[in-house]
């Protein structure tokens, strides 16, 4: 969700070169195979993220041992769904299993330490606990349907951001947060989230009502602009610009995935609680 410079007026191909390569692929995934596919999709991705979280915070100390315990824990907490594990059970066992780890691995002083726990703890939540809701989401009644139209609307909010911030922006938004993102750029994105929303309410997601849908739209819009504004935020206080440059166009791969991973339990919950189209699983 981040917006180019309004005085530059240019937009980066490659982005679009990106998209037309992976869009098709993630619809194939999340519509035509097995929940248990989007599942290995959710982990591969989710692991480069939070690797270059891990990156981003242990820039002069990454260390492999520490970072596998958190990608082990991660594995645990997106495929909780299909292994039956409740993720408090997780969680206690994981604050052991890296504590120890980082007691073995590290040489610096206690306080080191505990931060250390803490950063690995919190990547395992940051990224695995919002993607784990995407498959929650799978799980529902129709959920294919309702996986791609969060990614539909998610996808809109970024574009219409992207593309209005661009060729309209002026006003900054959070200038300490992120110099780049403008007023007219979160418009646009609600604007183009909403119309994403209606129409794929009428398209595939019969399941939602209209009103829904306008909900979603507008929800969808905000949590997405918090996560792009959390991850920009995270990337200020450790002086990095993009996380990554696996994506062309498009930075690193948390980059791509910061407003899903708040659109995605924001959503799971709405479409469980108050519309009710299923009981909430247990483990959430």
């Amino acid at each position: 969700m981040t917006n180019p410079p309004a005085r530059t007026r240019r937009f980066d191909l490659r982005r679009l070169y990106t998209a037309a390569a992976l869009i098709p692929a993630v619809y194939v995934i999340i519509v035509h195979l097995a929940p248990w596919a989007l599942t290995l999709l959710l982990i591969a991705v989710g692991s480069i993220a939070l690797l270059e979280f891990y990156q981003i915070c242990f820039p002069s100390r990454f260390n492999r041992l520490v970072a596998g315990v958190g990608l082990t824990a991660f594995v645990l907490v997106v495929a909780r769904n299909h292994l039956s594990l409740a993720l408090p059970y997780i969680l206690v066992a994981l604050s052991l299993v890296v504590s120890i780890a980082v007691s073995i691995s590290s040489s610096g002083q206690t306080d080191g330490r505990w931060k250390s726990i803490l950063i690995i703890l919190f990547g395992v939540l940051y990224i695995g606990f919002p993607l784990s809701t995407v498959g929650s989401t799978r799980s529902l009644p129709s959920g294919e349907f309702l996986v791609l139209f969060l990614a539909v609307v998610t996808w809109a909010s970024d574009t219409g951001a992207y593309y209005a911030g661009t060729l309209w922006g002026k006003h900054p938004l959070l200038p300490s947060v992120s110099p780049k993102k403008t007023v007219e750029g979160v418009l646009g994105g609600l604007v183009l989230a909403v119309a994403a929303a209606i129409v794929a309410q009428w398209w595939f997601a019969s399941q939602l009502s209209q009103s829904d849908s306008l909900i979603l739209g507008v929800l969808l819009t905000g949590a997405g602009l918090f996560g792009d504004l959390f991850e920009s935020m995270i990337k200020r206080r450790t002086g990095v610009k993009d996380s990554g440059g696996i994506l062309p166009g498009h930075g690193g791969m948390l980059d791509r995935l910061d407003s899903l991973l708040f659109t995605a339990p924001t959503f799971y919950y709405y479409v469980a609680y108050v519309c009710g189209l299923s009981s909430p699983l247990q483990a959430n």
